[in-house]
């Protein structure tokens, strides 16, 4: 899988001319617009890659790109608040309570007691479950992103069943685990290369082989067991 990932932004005939123009887009990012045309590529990748084609999709019907891509972002931002909501509705839990025992009554006249070290555990907890939680999500939110791009309606991206199905299997785990390690290296490489430019080609080249997996391995995954349940060992 990783290899035929690697090599799939590689193996279109105009991958160059592709590779240029993600990379252009990238660094445009700024404009916003080039954000959308870049996840409408992005859902590309991913149907794609869920229906085996083996190389990377070109830039073309660029209205039809914006739109995937504007869905693909509201697909994150709704997936974002399931964790974001927990984090603010801490951070005013425990703002509300520093503030009411800042000026609660100690045993002795001009002392206070504050309630410091309960409202710390508390916020270690809250932390540590929250982080958690998102790393739960995370792993969640590419296989979203996958059943939209294999179904093409926002409701598939929030079809729990499906997507728990296809995200619970150990192809689409190895994807995952693929994308931990080899996108943070080139991401990194990337990183290191911003100043001269190349780096946004080297990210939007990182995108796609993520992108490619993600799709590989949701697709790989989901196919697997629905084929299973068609046809039990007896």
């Amino acid at each position: 899988m990783l290899g035929d990932a690697l090599s799939y932004p590689r193996n279109s005939s105009d991958w160059i001319p592709t590779i240029l123009i993600g990379g252009v887009l990238s660094v445009l990012f700024v404009f916003i617009i080039p954000i959308f045309i870049i996840q409408g590529y992005m859902v590309r990748v991913l149907r794609g890659a869920a229906k085996g084609e083996t190389a990377a999709p070109s830039f073309t019907n660029w209205g039809e790109l914006i739109v995937d891509g504007l869905k693909l972002v509201i697909i994150n931002f709704v997936y974002s608040l399931i964790v974001l909501i927990p984090m603010i509705t801490l951070s005013i839990v425990l703002g509300i309570g520093n503030s009411l025992s800042a000026g609660a009554p100690g045993p002795e006249p001009g002392v206070t007691v504050g309630a410091a070290p309960a409202l710390g555990i508390v916020g270690f907890l809250g932390i540590l479950v929250i982080g958690l939680f998102s790393i739960v999500v995370s792993y969640f939110i590419p296989a979203a992103q996958a059943n939209f791009a294999i179904e093409g309606s926002l409701g598939a991206a929030f079809d729990i069943s499906t997507i728990v199905s296809g995200a619970m299997t150990s192809e689409y785990f190895v994807a995952w685990l693929l994308v931990l390690v080899v996108g943070t290296i080139l991401s990194f490489i990337g990183g290191l290369l911003f100043i001269v430019i190349v780096g946004f080609f080297i990210l939007f080249y990182t995108q796609v082989v993520t992108y490619y997996l993600f799709g590989r391995g949701f697709a790989d995954g989901l196919g697997k067991k629905r084929r299973d349940v068609a046809e039990p060992d007896y």
